[in-house]
């Protein structure tokens, strides 16, 4: 079975370079994951204003105000079914922060048959989901960008107006002559301008998928059915 990537890029998946490929190949079906570790040159935020904003994600390890250089990180990609039968692929990226601080984005992405594309779901809980559009470069990197988002708890769901929300732009490509994957996001809003973002490179291993499939340290704690 084709990856979750893979199915939303069609045959735009074959002209990845060929390390994106195999990165975003990860699938229960081809039996590895992805673990990158590597460090971000720059962390940083947008003007004062956008702390509140940033501070709110950071309850649910969505964004957070913290900014600093040169800070080590971890990404995580574990194929595993959810407990409503998608593939599923996590996003994990855990930062280690100056004076011992940690800090987690979490997110799980899943195939949505209905829209041909990747729902990304934000956050421990699965609050957030946003559609992903999905673009591979001439250079065989890797575009993906954000589309509206929606809030979902409980029997409440809406979506987000543009004015308290952000788009996000994420580039990855490979360095064939340093042999490194590297990465830049930023997070913008329509009337805020910058909101946060991050660039920085690391190098992967594809460790065998365990039995149980991602690790529960990496799963939701709550599954979200609507897109």
């Amino acid at each position: 079975m084709a990856s979750i990537f893979e199915q939303a890029l069609g045959r735009d998946f074959g002209r990845l370079h060929p390390m994106l490929q195999k990165r975003f190949g990860v699938d229960t079906a081809a039996g590895y994951a992805c673990v990158g570790r590597g460090v971000f040159s720059e962390v940083r935020r947008g003007a004062w204003w956008t702390v509140p904003f940033l501070r709110l994600g950071a309850y649910r390890n969505i964004l957070f105000p913290d900014q600093c250089e040169n800070v080590p990180f971890t990404i995580e990609n574990y194929p595993y079914v959810d407990g409503l039968g998608r593939p599923t692929v996590t996003f994990v990226r855990t930062l280690e922060l100056p004076g011992s601080k940690r800090r987690r984005f979490d997110a799980t992405m899943v195939y949505s048959p209905e829209t041909g594309g990747i729902i990304d779901y934000l956050g421990t809980h699965q609050h957030l989901a946003t559609g992903l559009i999905l673009e591979v470069l001439p250079d065989g990197s890797l575009h993906l960008r954000s589309t509206g988002q929606r809030f979902y708890e409980g029997f409440i769901g809406f979506a987000f107006p543009a004015a308290f929300t952000g788009t996000a732009d994420l580039y990855e490509s490979f360095d064939d002559a340093r042999r490194v994957f590297t990465i830049q996001m930023q997070v913008r809003n329509p009337f805020l301008g910058f909101l946060f973002g991050y660039r920085g490179e690391f190098t992967c291993t594809f460790p065998a998928t365990p039995p149980e499939g991602a690790p529960h340290r990496l799963r939701p704690v709550r599954e979200e059915r609507r897109q």
